[in-house]
């Protein structure tokens, strides 16, 4: 199992083509995203954990308006990023 410093230095490097680029829109899509993905698996086995749903939904809520934001500025990195994550368009 992999550290959360790993997983974030891996998404640094995948998505921001350095480990020192954490700021740009792609990385911060993808950080969002991975950590969405942790919690569906904590909703499996928690499923009545209500602060932490509302923590899921204010994520899903950010990531929308990044990837509005990105597909304002640029429609190909906006297709690729969708396309990498699995995000439905």
């Amino acid at each position: 199992m992999m550290s959360q410093k790993n997983k974030n230095a891996k998404i640094f490097l995948e998505f921001g083509k350095n480990i020192s680029n954490c700021g740009s829109t792609e990385v911060q899509i993808a950080l969002i995203t991975s950590r969405i993905k942790s919690l569906r698996m904590h909703f499996k086995f928690n499923n009545k954990d209500h602060s932490s749903k509302r923590g899921l939904l204010c994520m899903v809520s950010k990531r929308k308006k990044l990837l509005n934001y990105l597909k304002k500025k640029s429609l190909t990195k906006y297709i690729n990023i969708t396309n990498k994550l699995s995000i439905r368009r």
